[in-house]
């Protein structure tokens, strides 16, 4: 079993995106869960928030869309009205609206429809090792890690191979907009007033909205099949079609949380790999029955996603206090994915944790992630395919973060490979 040790104080401030440059600051994490499992935050970019830390109250209160609605946003900024009618999608409603929405492209999502991408998702996992390991030396976040999503992203919305990386570095402005290295519209740092109504407050917005309307005009000219943006656009059962600026942002939120999410879960996992060399090994001689947990561990280990926001729709009570109606609540899925109430030895990765409750896709609620066999699949895909060329894997310079306490993760790897 692999043990790694947290480093952080123990006091992170949760608003800071800085607390976030070395990972999650799990110590603090740990003092929260274990002492103040409801604690509030001042937050110097507008009202403050309370957080909920423990893996049952994540779990419980994201199910509870009544008491904590994501109508009123999703992050821990502040929106205007009129900013979130104008930047929401899907994400940011709750049912029965959501689920009206989500019905239409769930089944593109399914279980059984995921499992016919393998072949396909194989031969792309072999085309970038192909390349990434032609070379004993490279950054596995970016030559592995990014490429695998970038590239199936495009196989499911349908985009030219050449547009690929313009467009996932667009989503990167977007869903890393507080990270200097991907946007110079830094969230916290730069006056963003005049795309308050862009998505994530960031200009990347406008050229993915162009973008997408140019796409699905241009296949539905050429008579091409529109897949999921198809799907999106049909009428739903009282004959509602998404209004434009919905679907340019769904078409937005395909594009950022699409790639990102799986990316940062599969850097993490090479990184685990690189430095705890037993589980490189585990995975070699791995089973079908560890490869059938293996993923939901990494996932886990990784929580890409940070926290999702809900606000407080009537007073409630927990721990002792009081969430007045019109409160911020976050929901941190990366504390609840490593509580001791949950899981046994939670900063170890064990990869035949069997059952793994954890919450990385917001398990239990309305708004669990659509793409969650997609991620799973790539993950194990593409770990099957490394393992059985790489002998040895090991980690040859300091990786880096991402800045940012919503979604993170490593963004560079560098390593040294051997191959079998």
């Amino acid at each position: 079993m692999t043990i790694w040790t947290p480093i952080d104080d123990g006091y992170a401030d949760l608003s800071n995106h800085d607390s976030f440059l070395a990972g999650p600051p799990e110590n603090t994490f740990k003092r929260l869960r274990d002492h103040e499992p409801l604690s509030w935050t001042a937050f110097a970019g507008g009202a403050g928030f309370w957080n909920l830390v423990r893996h049952g109250d994540v779990f419980s209160h994201n199910r509870d869309f009544r008491g904590l609605t994501s109508a009123r946003g999703i992050r821990m900024e502040d929106q205007t009205e009129e900013e979130y009618l104008a930047r929401r999608t899907f994400q940011e409603t709750d049912p029965p609206e959501h689920t009206k929405v989500r019905m239409r492209v769930a089944k593109a999502f399914s279980k059984p429809v995921i499992a016919g991408f393998e072949t396909r998702i194989r031969e792309l996992c072999d085309e970038i090792l192909d390349v990434a390991l032609a070379k004993p030396e490279l950054d596995a976040a970016h030559e592995i890690a990014r490429q695998l999503p970038m590239r199936l992203l495009g196989q499911i919305i349908g985009v030219p191979n050449e547009d690929l990386d313009w467009l996932v570095s667009k989503g990167d402005e977007l869903i890393a907009n507080t990270d200097p290295e991907y946007t110079e519209h830094v969230l916290d740092k730069a006056d963003t007033e005049a795309f308050r109504l862009m998505p994530f407050r960031s200009p990347a917005g406008a050229e993915l909205y162009q973008y997408a309307e140019d796409l699905i005009t241009s296949k539905r000219e050429a008579g091409e099949d529109t897949g999921v943006l198809g799907m999106i656009l049909e009428p739903d059962e009282d004959g509602n079609v998404m209004p434009k600026h919905e679907f340019q942002n769904f078409f937005c939120l395909l594009v950022a949380a699409g790639n990102d999410t799986t990316r940062y879960s599969i850097s993490a996992s090479l990184h685990a790999l690189a430095n705890k060399p037993e589980l490189h090994e585990q995975l070699y001689a791995g089973d079908d029955a560890l490869w059938e947990t293996a993923p939901d561990e990494l996932i886990r280990w990784a929580s890409p996603t940070r926290y999702f926001r809900r606000t407080a729709t009537r007073d409630l009570t927990l721990h002792g206090k009081t969430i007045r109606e019109g409160d911020k609540v976050l929901l941190w899925f990366v504390s609840g994915n490593r509580d001791e109430r949950m899981f046994e030895n939670p900063y170890a990765i064990d990869l035949r944790r069997h059952p793994n409750r954890h919450v990385a896709f917001g398990q239990g609620g309305p708004h669990v992630c659509l793409g969650m066999w997609l991620a799973k699949l790539e993950i194990r895909l593409l770990l099957q395919e490394f393992v059985k060329r790489v002998a040895r894997v090991e980690q040859n310079g300091e990786h880096e973060y991402l800045r940012g306490n919503f979604v993170g993760g490593i963004k560079r790897l560098p390593v040294r490979v051997a191959l079998r």
